[in-house]
């Protein structure tokens, strides 16, 4: 036995649309205004109630009618959306009682002249029907397009939501499984349709991972999560998709109507979300959580080292901020350094910090400025974070997309050797406090700009001439002679207060 389909081949059909096809003379004449057309068939059974899937727009001359009102009462009752009554050659006009007993029910009834076939009524609605997927099809073609170029800009969460949007025309939010919002995009929205969304969010948001007590529990016992729900408040429509992955995120959607494709776009959106949102966990995963945990319990990063792998394994710093002034969310994080191929990302007062294995080259990231440190190996992470940070700001100060602070190994720094020259500088910047030291330091780097600094530092420039005016007067020396610029930078790099 085949299974009957589980919906229609095409988009319903609007009555109104069919009644405007002059050339078929239909004339609705009893029942309401509006009805979806999803198939079209022809019987003059006197009861054609078992072999109707709902939705029909039925077809028949009245070979068979006796009572109007059990017929149309039937019908109702198969879900059969309207009533097409031909008239000739069985019954020169519609029956009263047929006009009667579909106002009484709520069934659209269509005259229809001799001089139109049941054929043709049939062709027009197929018509109709491949025109609605059509525009459909293109609809979301148009969406997945400009779904995808959203996925591919700095930021991609923010700008899919508000592509998506758009599209929808109505509000959409990314909201946890507690109704927290996340990221939203589109127009605001009552406390009611909030309240409404959240308790859509609970009924999709995916079931958390079994505890070990009970891991042997079997797929069909645990709480399946549907594919998607839908509800609808004061003429807005919700609805609700979970995402995919370990987030236990939710998309929801408030919109003024619903539109055939709409679910299509929105299918689209959540296979985008799900992979923006996807933690990326490499295969080292539980060795590096199991030394964040031995970190934080106070061991020191010597001994935690073999967890992340080789003692001996570098490790680069990078910081970011996105160009654009906006401010960088822990997705937003995830998705940088998905891009740099690291799942060790951390966001704190909009400044990206990704942690790099190995030595690879730090390259450009579109939509973001960026500042990496040169590799070190773990122990010395916390002063590549400095220099990662020292960088960024000379990236923000200069207007590149990339800046990397590498100490000096050769030429003649190399000539010293190391104990002395810190030692030298410890003693010739003893007077600056850290922060003098650094704005020199930064100052010294950018050529005596006083606005490159203050952009360097998030400072106003009034604030570097005091410091470097400081700085003078403690050191008591002429920061217009090169001499000294050369001699304090020098030291600046090799130790001091600041020294990384």
């Amino acid at each position: 036995m085949t299974d009957l389909p589980a919906g229609p081949p095409a988009p319903p059909v609007a009555l109104a649309e069919l009644l405007a096809r002059e050339e078929l003379g239909l004339r609705r004449i009893a029942g309401p205004d509006h009805a979806d057309l999803l198939w079209v068939h022809t019987s003059e059974m006197a009861d054609p109630y078992p072999y109707l899937l709902g939705g029909e727009l039925l077809l028949s001359a009245g070979v068979l009618l006796a009572d109007a009102d059990t017929y149309v009462t039937r019908l109702v009752e198969a879900g059969a959306a309207a009533l097409g009554f031909g008239v000739a050659p069985v019954h020169d006009t519609v029956p009263g009682a047929l006009v009667e007993a579909c106002d009484r029910h709520g069934l659209p009834l269509l005259e229809v002249p001799p001089t139109t076939p049941f054929t043709a009524i049939a062709r027009a609605v197929w018509r109709l029907m491949a025109e609605a997927r059509h525009r459909e099809l293109r609809r979301a073609a148009r969406a997945q397009q400009a779904l995808a170029t959203a996925a591919a800009r700095p930021g991609p969460v923010p700008a899919v939501l508000h592509q998506l949007a758009v599209h929808l025309e109505g509000r959409v939010a990314l909201l946890t499984a507690e109704g927290e919002e996340v990221h939203a995009a589109g127009g605001a929205l009552t406390p009611e349709v909030r309240a409404a969304l959240a308790r859509l969010a609970r009924v999709v948001a995916p079931a958390p991972a079994p505890s070990p007590a009970v891991a042997g529990t079997s797929a069909a016992a645990r709480k399946q999560s549907p594919a998607s729900a839908t509800d609808t408040l004061g003429g807005t429509h919700l609805s609700a998709y979970p995402l995919g992955g370990a987030q236990g995120l939710v998309l929801v959607l408030a919109t003024a109507g619903r539109e055939a494709g709409d679910h299509t776009v929105a299918g689209i959106a959540v296979v985008l979300l799900s992979l923006l949102t996807a933690p990326h966990q490499g295969a080292g995963a539980a060795g590096r959580s199991a030394a964040l945990v031995r970190l934080l319990l106070g061991a020191p990063p010597q001994e935690v080292a073999p967890l992340l792998g080789d003692e001996e394994a570098l490790w680069t710093v990078v910081h970011a901020r996105r160009a654009d002034g906006a401010a960088a969310d822990p997705l937003a994080a995830g998705t940088l350094g998905a891009a740099m191929g690291s799942a060790l990302t951390d966001a704190d007062r909009g400044t990206v910090r990704v942690l790099l294995a190995g030595s690879h080259e730090v390259t450009p990231q579109p939509g973001w400025t960026l500042g990496a440190s040169e590799p070190v190996r773990l122990a010395d992470l916390p002063a590549a974070g400095t220099r990662a940070a020292r960088a960024l700001g000379r990236a923000e100060a200069t207007r590149a997309p990339l800046a990397t602070d590498r100490r000096a190994t050769g030429g003649l720094a190399a000539l010293v050797p190391r104990d002395e020259a810190e030692a030298h500088a410890r003693a010739l910047l003893a007077p600056l406090t850290p922060p003098l030291a650094e704005t020199l330091r930064c100052w010294l780097g950018l050529h005596g700009s006083w606005d490159r600094t203050a952009v360097a530092l998030r400072v106003h420039r009034n604030t570097v001439r005091q410091r470097i005016a400081r700085c003078a007067a403690l050191l008591d020396v002429d920061l217009d002679d090169m001499d000294v610029r050369t001699e304090l930078w020098f030291a600046l790099r090799e130790g001091g207060p600041t020294h990384a």
